[in-house]
């Protein structure tokens, strides 16, 4: 048993009805809030990107000037190496030449001590031979003097002493 109900009769056109009207004061105003929260939002998300941005570009920067740093850190390195290299050849050459030297100057020192030597012996090679020769120059001579002759030659020596002291 149905009965019909006229239009405005109807419940739910009068909701409809009132819904209209709301919208139709309130809808302006919910837009433009909706509207102004959207572009706050897109603002703000915009702000975001560029803060992003200029942080990836900073990062950028610091990468490239840490690169940079490493590339004068590796150069610089490189330098100090090939510098300790020339100092090492120049200070071994210096080392062999100073080696050299020293050798040299040994060598002189123990040529002139060999040489020293040489004559030291030679002079007591010497010594012993006069030793030798007046040894054997006495024993010649005791043996083939007899009395006589003996102080025929004492005597000679004491006159020829007085002639020569004065």
């Amino acid at each position: 048993m149905e009965h019909e109900v006229g239009f405005f009769a109807n419940p739910h056109t009068w909701v409809n009805i009132g819904g209209l009207i709301f919208l139709a004061f309130a809808g302006p105003k919910i837009w433009k809030a909706l509207t102004q929260m959207l572009d706050q939002r897109a603002i703000k998300i915009k702000a975001d990107l560029d803060e992003a941005q200029k942080l990836k570009d900073e990062a950028q920067a610091l990468l490239a000037e840490y690169q940079r740093k490493q590339k004068d850190a590796l150069r610089e390195a490189a330098e100090i190496i090939e510098t300790a290299k020339t100092v090492a050849l120049r200070q071994a050459k210096e080392a062999a030449t100073n080696l050299d030297l020293a050798f040299t100057r040994r060598e002189r020192l123990a040529l002139e001590k060999i040489t020293q030597a040489e004559a030291a012996a030679i002079a007591e090679v010497r010594r012993e031979a006069v030793d030798v020769a007046t040894a054997a120059a006495k024993k010649l001579i005791a043996s083939s003097l007899n009395d006589a002759r003996a102080s025929a030659l004492v005597d000679a020596a004491i006159k020829d002493v007085d002639t020569r002291l004065h």
